[in-house]
């Protein structure tokens, strides 16, 4: 257990983007680590489908959070599943190797909630993660992340390394990806939107039916749960980091119509796909070993989201 994270040197790769960037913050503000005991990796600077750059990447460091990934929504998937795959694979895979030559004291592994069987009971069990295959448009992403479980838990074994693996749902907040072409469900609405409320549109067309469930979890609540995991889980099975509640697509598109102030037409476009036909996670787990509860109501979070996303819409 690390108590405390004095003298400590934290590698966060993805550290510059959007979970990484609050997980850094949360560290300085709440945990008073000094920003040189940590080490941001950028993917621009630093390509970790390259050994020798995760070989170099861990000297020196105690303890790593690997967020870095290629992640984007539905669409994003169908276009790059290889890509999806290999890197994602890749990253993780190199990473851990070097981490441990390196004889890192403790490594947070990243996973993902498209690695859950596509017809998962909900609430989703840790349990549950090798009940069938995952839902074919996220497939490769999710069992490339779902293979580093199995590298996590077989480096424990053999090596008695201390690796921990984390499933967060899908995340939503302040400095999140609103690119259309790569962005997740949330950012992608809020967009819309916005743009569509601001140029006056009278309809706006939502991919699906609607009928889907998904959980989603606000951004600041994700980075202190990866934090408190940090601090005091050390056991080898992965863990849940959500709410615990779900909400359908078409009650998500509702909201923020109406906190965009947007009162046009909703055009659904069944002619794309849905997605996983539901998504809620069993977070008793979380709360059991390491007392995480999420604290941010989802309409406040979407409020928060879409006030920055006003502010800072030239820059995404």
């Amino acid at each position: 257990m690390i108590k405390s994270f004095e003298d400590k040197q934290i590698l966060i790769t993805g550290g510059a983007g959007f979970l990484g960037s609050h997980i850094v913050e949360n560290l300085v503000e709440t945990r008073e680590v000094s920003r040189s005991q940590i080490v941001v990796l950028r993917s621009k600077d630093t390509d970790l489908r390259v050994y020798d750059n995760c070989r170099k990447a861990v000297e020196n460091i105690d303890i790593i959070i690997h967020l870095a990934a290629r992640v984007g929504g539905i669409g994003f998937n169908q276009k790059n599943p290889g890509t999806l795959f290999y890197d994602n694979i890749i990253m993780g895979a190199q990473l851990i190797e070097a981490a441990r030559l390196a004889k890192v004291e403790k490594f947070v592994q990243i996973g993902t909630v498209c690695a859950y069987p596509k017809f998962t009971p909900p609430p989703f069990r840790e349990e549950d993660l090798w009940n069938g295959y995952p839902e074919e448009t996220n497939a490769p992403y999710g069992i490339a992340k779902k293979s580093l479980l199995v590298m996590a838990q077989a480096y424990r074994q053999q090596y008695g390394m201390n690796i921990i693996y984390l499933l967060p749902v899908n995340l939503y907040g302040p400095k999140d990806n609103f690119d259309l072409e790569s962005s997740h469900v949330i950012p992608a609405l809020i967009r819309k939107f916005v743009e569509a409320t601001e140029k006056g549109q009278k309809e706006v067309e939502v991919w699906g039916t609607g009928q889907a469930s998904r959980e989603f979890l606000y951004v600041e609540d994700a980075a202190e749960a990866i934090i408190l995991a940090a601090e005091k889980y050390n056991k080898a099975e992965p863990v849940n980091l959500g709410t615990g509640k779900e909400i359908t697509i078409k009650e998500l598109v509702a909201m923020i119509a109406q906190l965009t102030n947007f009162d046009g037409e909703i055009v659904w476009n069944t002619s794309k796909p849905d997605g996983q036909p539901r998504r809620c996670l069993d977070t008793s787990r979380a709360k059991k070993e390491f007392e995480f509860e999420a604290k941010t109501s989802f309409n406040d979070g979407l409020q928060k989201t879409i006030e920055w996303y006003r502010k800072n819409k030239l820059k995404s």
